[in-house]
C-alpha cells in the first residue's frame, strides 16, 4: 500500500492540542451505566465515546452485548453530553444498524480482522459513507493481513482510516494479556507514517495497573492515540473487568503521562530522537525476553544431557552453530567480529546454566 496523505486528513483536521482519546466501557449494560460513565468523561481530554454493543466472545455462555437498544443508549451520549460516539462492527447488520443510529467511528476487531472476507463485507457496507473506521490487528502479528484490511477500505472509498494496535495472542504466559510485540507498530509506522495508529493498553495489558506504562511507551513511540476502557464500577463490569478504569483514574492518567510538543526544529530533532530511543528500549526489551527463553532451552538440555551422562560442551555443534550465526549475521550487516563475541557470550552462558544443572547433587 503507497502511502495516501488523505488517510491522515481526518486527524489533522480535529486540530488536537492532545493524542486522540477514545475512552468509555468495554461493554454497554445498561442505559443508566452508559450515560453515567459518558458524564463522568464529559469535559475532559476524550474524544469519542466507545462502548461494546456487540461483544464476540471465545466461547459462548458468557455475556454477549446488549444488541441494538445500547445503540440508543450511545445516541442519548451523544444528545446529553455532545460526545462522539464509537463501536465496535462485525458484520454488514451491525453496520446498518450503527449507521442508523449516526454512530460516528467504528472499529473492526481483531477477530474480524483476519478475515478477508468479513473484512471485504464490512467495507462494502461502508461504501458511499463518510466514516472514520479504525482497524485493530489481527489476533496473530502479521502485518500485510492487518495492512490488507486497511487495502480493502480505502478501495471502497473510506478515506477516514486508521488502525488500533491491541496486542498479539500468545500461547507463552507473560504479564500481559496482549504481547505488544512494538516491532510491529514500528514496523508499520516506518513503512506508512500517514496511517494513524492508536494504541489500546487496555487489550495489551489485561490489568487496569498496566494501562499508565503501556500507553506511555505507545505515546513515546509517537502513537497518534489512545482507546482506553473506563467504567464507573469496573470489580463489577459484565465483561473485562480487570482491564477497566474508573473516570476519574484515567483523568489522572491522563494528566501524568508524558507528551511531547513539537514547536520547532529543536523539538523536532528532540521527538524523533526519543521515539528513536524508545524504540531502541523496546527492542532491548525484546532482546533480554529471547535470551531468557533460550537459556530456558538450555537447561532443558542440561537437564536431558545429565540423565544421559553427556558432557556439557559438544565441540561440533558449537561449530556448527557459530558458523551458520556468522552466514546470517553478515547477510544482516552485522560484523564477524560482532557475531563472534556475541554468540561466544551466549554459549558460555548456556554452558554456564548447563554445569549447574549438571553438577546439583
Amino acid at each position: 500500500m503507497e502511502n495516501k496523505k488523505e488517510l491522515r486528513n481526518w486527524l489533522n483536521d480535529m486540530q488536537l492540542s492532545h493524542p486522540l482519546v477514545i475512552a468509555g466501557p468495554c461493554s454497554a449494560e445498561t442505559e443508566d451505566q452508559v450515560l453515567k460513565i459518558a458524564h463522568e468523561l464529559k469535559d475532559t481530554d476524550v474524544n469519542y465515546y466507545r462502548a461494546g454493543i456487540w461483544k464476540p466472545r471465545t466461547r459462548p455462555g458468557n455475556f454477549e452485548g446488549v444488541g441494538a437498544i445500547g445503540l440508543n443508549w450511545l445516541k442519548k451520549v451523544k444528545e446529553e453530553t455532545g460526545l462522539k460516539t464509537a463501536t465496535e462492527v462485525a458484520n454488514k447488520a451491525h453496520v446498518d444498524l450503527a449507521l442508523e443510529n449516526d454512530v460516528d467511528l467504528l472499529w473492526i476487531g481483531a477477530r474480524t480482522t483476519v478475515s478477508p472476507f468479513n473484512v471485504q463485507e464490512l467495507a462494502d457496507a461502508l461504501k458511499g459513507t463518510d466514516k472514520i473506521v479504525l482497524i485493530k490487528n489481527p489476533v496473530n502479528p502479521d502485518l500485510s493481513l492487518w495492512l490488507g484490511a486497511v487495502e480493502r477500505f480505502y478501495n471502497a472509498g473510506i478515506t477516514k482510516l486508521g488502525v488500533i494496535h491491541r496486542g498479539f495472542s500468545t500461547y507463552k504466559k507473560t504479564k500481559y494479556r496482549n504481547i505488544p510485540e512494538w516491532q510491529m507498530g514500528i514496523e508499520l509506522q516506518s513503512k506508512f507514517p500517514d496511517l494513524p495508529i492508536i494504541n489500546d493498553p487496555s487489550h495489551i495489558g489485561g490489568k487496569r495497573d498496566l494501562i499508565f506504562d503501556i500507553s506511555q511507551t505507545a505515546l513515546d513511540l509517537n502513537f497518534d492515540g489512545l482507546m482506553i476502557e473506563s467504567h464507573c464500577d469496573p470489580d463489577n463490569a459484565w465483561s473485562d473487568a480487570a482491564q477497566q478504569v474508573t473516570p476519574d483514574r484515567l483523568v489522572e492518567i491522563m494528566k501524568d503521562l508524558r507528551i511531547r510538543k513539537v514547536d520547532d526544529d529543536e523539538s523536532k530533532y528532540a521527538s524523533k530522537l526519543g521515539a528513536l530511543r524508545s524504540n531502541i528500549d523496546v527492542l532491548d526489551q525484546a532482546l533480554l525476553e529471547t535470551l531468557s527463553e533460550r537459556m530456558g532451552v538450555a537447561q532443558q538440555i542440561g537437564q536431558l544431557k545429565k540423565e544421559r551422562n553427556v558432557a556439557v560442551l559438544q565441540s561440533n555443534r558449537w561449530n556448527e552453530i557459530l558458523g551458520k550465526m556468522i552466514l546470517e549475521g553478515e547477510q544482516k550487516g552485522l560484523s564477524e567480529e560482532f557475531v563472534l563475541k556475541m554468540f561466544k557470550a551466549i554459549h558460555q552462558e548456556s554452558i554456564n546454566h548447563q554445569e549447574r544443572i549438571l553438577n546439583k547433587s
